[in-house]
């Protein structure tokens, strides 16, 4: 079997950025994580100046869709977001020192995904019927039974709980 010569390829490998850039679709996809990365960057550097650089971390920034003045920050927890509104105005203009020009800020928690998982039960429980009296509870009723007056009500009941209740 002779087979036909393989035909030299003219064309070069592109940087996957590259096609990232040229593409409509993927090219504002990039622009938006850039400009994300930016905004990451200088919330770090604010944070640092206000004494709040270890929560960097734990924030996700990003606009709210409806304009570029409205910065949305996902915190991971309750104490970081009322941290982060008690410095909201100096955060604010901190940014502004950066170069990040935004008006309002907006903190919100992010929900926690669950780290166990719920199964129903194999079988429902049926519940048993109670089978009477113990021997440690049939004793104290039969000593508090000797202690009451014959005649006594209370005397009664006793007795015919001792009656009906069986071992």
């Amino acid at each position: 079997m002779n087979f036909a010569p393989k035909q030299k390829r003219n064309q070069t490998a592109h940087e996957w950025v590259d096609y990232l850039r040229e593409s409509e679709g993927l090219g504002g996809i990039l622009a938006k994580t850039e400009d994300l990365a930016k905004v990451k960057s200088q919330l770090t550097r604010a944070l640092t100046a206000l004494d709040l650089g270890q929560f960097s971390q734990k924030i996700e920034a990003g606009w709210r869709q409806g304009g570029q003045n409205e910065l949305y920050l996902l915190v991971s927890n309750a104490s970081i977001a009322s941290r982060l509104q008690q410095v909201l105005p100096s955060l604010i203009n901190e940014l502004g020192n950066n170069g990040l020009i935004c008006k309002a800020i907006k903190v919100q928690v992010k929900p926690q995904t669950s780290s166990w998982d719920v199964q129903a039960r194999a079988e429902a429980r049926i519940p048993r019927k109670p089978k009477g009296l113990n021997q440690i509870a049939r004793t104290s009723w039969q000593d508090l039974l000797q202690k009451l007056d014959p005649e006594s009500s209370l005397r009664k009941a006793v007795e015919k709980l001792l009656q009906n209740k069986p071992k």
